[in-house]
């Protein structure tokens, strides 16, 4: 597995592989992997010859007050587990090169897919997640990325700008990885301590009530919102940051679900903040 740490690697790698009529896959990360990136990788050699992983703790999209500097991060630990699942190049650049001093552009998707949600209470987020998406695109040259369904708006958001610049890339979304227990696989599940853990179970839970909710007729989202909401609250330790539900697609928000919705959640356990969704009927991924 090659480690590539200058920026200008990743695009010399991909034009030597597509000259050889080979297709690069990208799977872009923030690093300290997990099952879920690493069901992202299998996916991506689904769809070609090579495979990139990037990791890059993205400084941009990350708020005053976050947990930038306590992301966390072990790249030997990466570094292992990717090369165990076959990758076939690490692109790992330093903050100073993607964002050299002066830089000063940023790529912003407007409207319903950034404004609720996550983007109601993370101001700049997804301008920061699409910018160096973006740039990666550029600077990897994929013919192919993968993304997770946990982050279900950061797909959106990346699908969408994809669509708008007319950017050569297919667009993969991946099913969510969840613990045993249900509990959606995220590099943020360390910071939660033991009690937070084993009651950050009702998110699952919560969703799953959603469903059969859905499943036996109900279309109403605020009652289904406030079946998810009651189970969420059942966790002395959770704290909803929101319970919505979207349109599938443009992440409207829908007071009745006529077409393929998202039902999102966010939720504060101590300072560990965790997402996850389902789709309504949960026929798969966005």
């Amino acid at each position: 597995m090659q480690i590539l740490r200058r920026i200008d690697e990743p695009r010399a790698l991909a034009r030597t592989c597509k000259s050889r009529g080979e297709r690069v896959a990208l799977v872009p990360t923030m690093g300290y992997l997990h099952e879920g990136h690493l069901s992202l990788v299998r996916i991506a050699r689904q769809h070609a010859d090579r495979v990139v992983v990037s990791l890059f703790v993205n400084p941009t999209q990350f708020g005053p007050g976050e947990d930038l500097d306590r992301y966390p991060r072990d790249f030997e630990r990466d570094r292992a587990l990717c090369e165990e699942a076959g990758v076939d190049a690490l692109f790992v650049p330093e903050a100073a090169d993607m964002y050299p001093q002066g830089f000063s552009t940023s790529v912003d998707v407007h409207g319903t897919l950034t404004k609720g949600l996550c983007g109601a209470s993370r101001p700049g987020h997804f301008a920061g997640v699409a910018t160096v998406v973006a740039k990666l695109f550029n600077l990897c040259e994929p013919d192919v990325a993968v993304f997770g369904q946990k982050d279900a708006q950061q797909a959106a958001v990346i699908r969408r700008f994809t669509e708008d610049l007319n950017l050569a890339v297919e667009i993969v979304v991946a099913p969510i990885v969840r613990e045993a227990d249900g509990l959606a696989m995220s590099s943020r599940n360390v910071y939660l301590t033991q009690d937070e853990r084993a009651q950050a179970i009702v998110l699952k839970k919560s969703l799953g009530a959603a469903v059969a909710l859905f499943d036996r007729g109900e279309r109403n989202t605020a009652a289904i919102i406030n079946e998810a909401e009651d189970i969420v609250a059942s966790a002395p330790l959770a704290r909803i940051s929101y319970v919505e539900i979207v349109d599938a697609r443009t992440l409207a928000p829908v007071d009745v679900i006529e077409r393929p919705a998202l039902l999102a959640l966010a939720v504060y356990f101590g300072k560990t903040r965790l997402i996850d969704n389902t789709l309504l009927p949960p026929t798969g991924v966005l």
